[in-house]
């Protein structure tokens, strides 16, 4: 029997009867539980894109919703500053939000200093898309957590962004390299 009631996945790799030891080879019980839950997630969250509820449901990728999320954050950026505030390259940046170019969500104007530079902003299409998306995903959270108290949502938003920072930090390039 499991030490941990939340180990035990009824399905963990898709297969009913599965199960997930109780306790890994090392000893480590909750990095067991941990990393099993992590993979869990990662699995569901892009089965699902964790798109939301209603009409904006699975409306938007992740890399356009980030991107889109960080222009409205930090307002008109070139693609440099964009990438490297993402933890990603330029090129990426650049492959990603052309679509998003085309569809009207992202605008493209001249570094207002640098005319030779290009600058991309939030358009006003784009804004309005992505309420309509924040707003979606933030009923989906309302609903996956509709048992918990305000104090659970609080300390699950904290320790999961506390988990996402040490990912980050972990995957980032040195200063200097």
């Amino acid at each position: 029997m499991p030490t941990h009631p939340d180990l035990t996945d009824p399905h963990p790799d898709g297969a009913p009867g599965a199960a997930v030891p109780a306790q890994s080879p090392d000893g480590e019980p909750t990095f067991e539980t941990l990393q099993h839950q992590v993979a869990l997630f990662a699995r569901r969250a892009e089965q699902t894109r964790l798109g939301g509820v209603g009409h904006a449901r699975n409306s938007m990728d992740r890399a356009a919703y980030l991107l889109l999320n960080r222009l409205d954050q930090e307002g008109p950026t070139g693609v440099k500053a964009l990438a490297s505030g993402m933890g990603i390259d330029s090129s990426t940046v650049t492959r990603q939000v052309a679509p998003l170019v085309e569809s009207g969500l992202v605008s493209r104007a001249s570094h207002p200093e640098d005319g030779r530079a290009v600058v991309l902003e939030l358009s006003p299409r784009g804004a309005s898309r992505l309420a309509q998306v924040r707003q979606s995903r933030r009923a989906l959270m309302a609903l996956l957590t509709e048992g918990w108290s305000d104090a659970e949502r609080e300390t699950f938003c904290a320790l999961l962004t506390r988990f996402n920072t040490a990912l980050s930090e972990l995957h980032s390039p040195l200063d200097g390299s």
